[in-house]
């Protein structure tokens, strides 16, 4: 008998190790609930516990609360426990949910589109002074964030919030999140479309809702028709993104299935054009799949991007098509790329003659009072409304020419300059380790200090340079989309101590630069060494750097010692 030749027999594929397994699919019959998450809902709509909040817990307290609403069902109305002072970020994987938390809650101020009056805004200002210890932060999801919130005092909060016009409804949860719209909605003298329309209509048919309070997971979702693409579309599960098809004018495309967190993925067109009368419905087909289709079982595979990653573009569009619209969707041009920065710092031209300003708080951290401050002083200059972005910052619209110079002094008083350094305008952190659960290292404090030293060191660049710190691996500060990102953990210092520190990633983007950040091998950063590092590579930066070179350009072409 002849040898057996010398070559390896081919292996199986390796499968997943829930491959095979029902993966808790409502729409394949798997509707037996697979974890807590699952049973928790199955036992209460989330929606239901508000009741509770306002006729029983308000008297009971904090101790009175059932722990599936407490660490559950709040979400839906926007509650989550925050963590109690004191406990370093070594013991967060370690500790149970009730050792971390502290009585008080963080309560998430859903601010759809950013739309703010200066009325809304000063009331959000007098709730944070009055009963959450002054504290706000701006998020880059549009909302606005405030702590050391009581049991006792949320009806009364949600009284003084809803006669502003606004809500903690499906804040948080496994719920349709805030809708993101462009701050500029209606206003921009460039704009291709405004979305606002389309965006109250999916908030007046669906938001609050039990057709939908009851997903896999959370479901984002971002409508702009602005050219500049300002609501991070290729990370929302669904977007709409303004575009002109060459025969039917101004509408949108449609992209699904992106989102960070630890496994990233950027959304993919549907390859799907949309009318502004369209969009509500394509958007209940797609939260509807979601919720159908979407997998339950496993928390970390539960969102979209997951099931649009598994079946592909072309069959998420098929099934959209044929089980949910009944009908054939238009196909369409893809927008062209925005070159230049998203965000709307500044003084700029509105469609109207009159001006809009930006300003970035660093890292979205405010309190009661500069809020209040804020909303005296757009109304002393003429105007009443005011909008949140997506990169924790305010913009004032309506100003007319004669009073800019005005308004913007008087935001110079407040701390915030029009024209602030690029480590100013562009710096993004989390919530951190100071109210977190989830976080290991501490972030907006630590931002903060970052920005004033490289101020220091640096002056001010003459290219946008993003710099995001998260307090953890969940990438709520888009670590991973970040010039230079940093994520959260604990290292071991020169002296071999443990301490707060970071995992570096560079280089990453959204728009022309649309990728994740490189990871230097083994490269960790203590907290204490991060303005020294931050220096270096920004040095490193502009001193190599070709004419006109951007900055993740010349991450992708450094070698790793250039990083370091």
């Amino acid at each position: 008998m002849p040898a057996a030749p010398d070559v390896a027999a081919p292996r199986a594929p390796r499968k997943r190790p829930d491959a095979g397994r029902g993966q808790g699919q409502w729409a394949l019959g798997h509707r037996e609930p697979l974890n807590p998450n699952e049973r928790m809902k199955k036992d209460d709509d989330g929606l239901h516990c508000r009741a509770r909040i306002e006729n029983i817990y308000r008297h009971t307290g904090f101790d009175g609360i059932d722990p599936g609403d407490l660490r559950g069902r709040f979400r839906w109305w926007g509650l989550y426990t925050q963590r109690a002072p004191g406990i370093d970020g070594g013991r967060t994987a370690v500790l149970e949910p009730h050792e971390l938390e502290d009585p008080f809650f963080m309560l998430r101020v859903r601010v759809d589109g950013g739309l703010l009056t200066t009325a809304a805004l000063r009331t959000i200002g007098e709730v944070s002074t009055r009963y959450a210890r002054d504290t706000a932060d701006l998020t880059d999801r549009q909302n606005i964030q405030l702590h050391w919130v009581r049991i006792e005092d949320v009806p009364d909060i949600w009284s003084a919030l809803e006669g502003v016009g606004l809500s903690t409804a499906e804040a948080c949860g496994d719920v349709p999140r805030v809708v993101l719209g462009s701050p500029l909605a209606g206003i921009a003298a460039d704009e291709i479309i405004d979305g606002t329309p389309a965006m109250q209509a999916i908030l007046d048919q669906f938001i609050g809702s039990d057709e939908f309070s009851n997903l896999p997971r959370k479901f984002k979702t971002a409508i702009s028709g602005s050219p500049r693409q300002d609501v991070a579309h290729e990370i929302n599960d669904i977007s709409f993104v303004g575009v002109v098809h060459p025969e039917l004018g101004a509408g949108f495309d449609v992209w699904v299935g992106g989102g960070l967190s630890t496994n990233p993925m950027l959304a993919q067109r549907l390859g799907v054009f949309a009318t502004l009368e369209e969009i509500p419905e394509i958007w209940k087909g797609v939260i509807s799949i979601f919720r159908d289709y979407g997998y339950r079982r496993l928390r970390n595979r539960a969102r979209l991007k997951f099931l649009v990653g598994d079946w592909g573009i072309a069959k998420f569009r098929q099934v959209l098509e044929s089980e949910y619209l009944h009908r054939s969707l238009t196909d369409g041009p893809a927008p062209a790329v925005w070159e230049g920065a998203r965000d709307h710092v500044g003084v700029h031209p509105q469609n109207d003659g009159r001006f809009y300003v930006g300003i970035a708080p660093t890292v979205g951290r405010v309190n009661g009072k500069l809020l209040t401050d804020i909303a005296d002083l757009v109304e002393a200059h003429g105007s009443t409304r005011v909008r949140a972005t997506t990169e924790q910052s305010l913009v004032i619209l309506d100003i007319e020419a004669d009073r800019l110079e005005s308004l913007q002094a008087g935001l110079a008083e407040l701390g915030l300059p029009t024209a602030p350094s690029t480590f100013r305008r562009n710096m993004m952190a989390c919530t951190g380790l100071e109210f977190c659960k989830l976080a290991i290292v501490e972030t907006k404090a630590r931002g903060i200090a970052l920005v004033d030293e490289l101020e220091k060191r640096l002056g001010d660049l003459d290219v946008p340079l993003t710099i995001n710190l998260n307090g953890c691996p969940n990438a709520c500060a888009r670590t991973q989309i970040a010039d230079i990102g940093l994520k959260g953990m604990i290292v071991t210092d020169a002296d071999g101590q443990q301490v707060e520190g970071f995992q570096v990633h560079l280089g990453g983007g959204l728009g022309l630069d649309a990728g994740f950040g490189r990871k230097v091998r083994g490269h960790k950063v203590t907290g204490e060494e991060l303005p020294d590092y931050v220096e270096r590579i920004v040095n490193s930066y502009t001193a190599s750097r070709e004419p006109g070179e951007r900055f993740a350009t010349w991450v992708a072409r450094s070698d790793e010692l250039a990083l370091r």
